[in-house]
């Protein structure tokens, strides 16, 4: 369909764990990755943005996923943009196997922010650079539920560090992702079970500042809250375990 672009990816030994399936913090930065490279080639990306002191902020992301790939599996990874309003941007994902069986679905939510005046910014701003790459097919998944605070059962603490930030000196998304899987029960992930991830970003974190990662059971669904030493909530998440 015009304007989808698909990508060609191997799931590459670095990005494995023990059970030499992909991680779920590499898939999300596949998923990640290609967003930026496609907004890069279509001409609004952070390149184009930045001279108007503008960059992407990711506030929604939503995985549904039926099975991680194992070491160099060869996939497709496909990619459109499919709705905006004001303030939001919708980009999709599907992959999918060298069979053309789809294995994993996902949906993103972006806001523009002036990373100057630490303001969103309304997208009409910019709509003539993204407007001719707007795709009618629908998104592959539900949009991202309502995640509400927990009362977490385990918690752990995190600092902030050098390795966790991006160019923006913020700490990077699949971080998030990846203090969250890090809790999770080791004989859940042995198991590769199929999951739905909703993550909600909240507020930025920051070098240097103290995070603590709440985690809560709820039948079949594991909550997540990580809150910064000020109490501000940063981050929810939800695996929904299939």
């Amino acid at each position: 369909m015009k304007n989808q672009t698909t990508y060609h990816y191997q799931v590459a030994t670095q990005n494995v764990d023990f059970t030499y399936r992909a991680t779920i913090d590499s898939l999300g930065n596949y998923i990640l990755n290609t967003a930026g490279i496609d907004a890069q080639g279509k001409g609004f990306g952070v390149d184009a943005l930045s001279p108007q002191n503008l960059t992407w902020v990711l506030s929604k992301l939503v995985f549904e996923v039926d099975s991680r790939p194992e070491q160099f599996t060869e996939f497709d990874l496909t990619t459109w943009v499919n709705q905006n309003t004001r303030l939001v941007s919708t980009r999709n994902f599907t992959l999918s196997d060298k069979d053309g069986k789809m294995f994993i679905r996902a949906l993103s939510q972006w806001c523009m922010l002036d990373y100057v005046r630490r303001v969103p910014v309304n997208l009409e701003t910019i709509e003539e650079l993204y407007n001719p790459y707007i795709c009618e097919a629908l998104s592959p998944c539900e949009q991202p539920k309502r995640l509400r605070p927990i009362e977490p059962e385990v918690v752990k603490e995190h600092i902030v560090v050098y390795s966790d930030i991006d160019f923006n000196c913020h700490m990077n998304t699949m971080r998030y992702i990846g203090l969250m899987v890090d809790m999770l029960d080791i004989e859940l992930l042995k198991q590769n079970c199929p999951f739905r991830l909703d993550v909600h970003f909240m507020n930025e974190c920051v070098l240097g500042q103290k995070l603590t990662v709440g985690m809560q059971t709820v039948d079949e669904t594991t909550l997540f809250e990580i809150t910064r030493e000020d109490g501000v909530v940063a981050c929810r998440a939800s695996f929904e375990w299939k």
